[in-house]
């Protein structure tokens, strides 16, 4: 199938396409006018992109899972950077989750003082 096709079946646009190819998590041959052009396979190589991009996972990290995703063979070393990429995540949760707590305690000194002028 074509760019396009890929593009409309998977709800991926045809910019995000190329990058994947880019970024080496997708390939496609070229037809003789040097069109893109894509197997089957590769609507469910996008949507697994996809979820791995939802789950926070970035494109250096993704390249190095798609040969476990081609043959569905999983690896130790494919579960090992699964695990680190959630720690990765969970380390980011509890930033997030800190950086939150600092920010409802100066909304609740400085709701307090609305409408007036904080102290110095």
């Amino acid at each position: 199938m074509r760019i396009g096709e890929l593009a409309a079946k998977t709800g991926v646009s045809v910019r995000a396409l190329r990058y994947y190819e880019e970024q080496r998590l997708l390939t496609s041959e070229r037809s003789p006018s040097g069109q893109r052009v894509y197997a089957d396979s590769a609507v469910d190589r996008v949507w697994m992109i996809q979820h791995l991009y939802a789950a926070g996972l970035p494109s250096r990290s993704i390249e190095p899972l798609m040969p476990c995703v081609i043959s569905g063979e999983v690896t130790p070393e494919l579960l090992e950077r699964l695990r680190a990429e959630r720690q990765r995540i969970e380390d980011r949760i509890d930033d997030l989750v800190k950086t939150r707590e600092r920010l409802d305690s100066i909304l609740s000194v400085a709701s307090a003082y609305e409408g007036r002028t904080c102290p110095r």
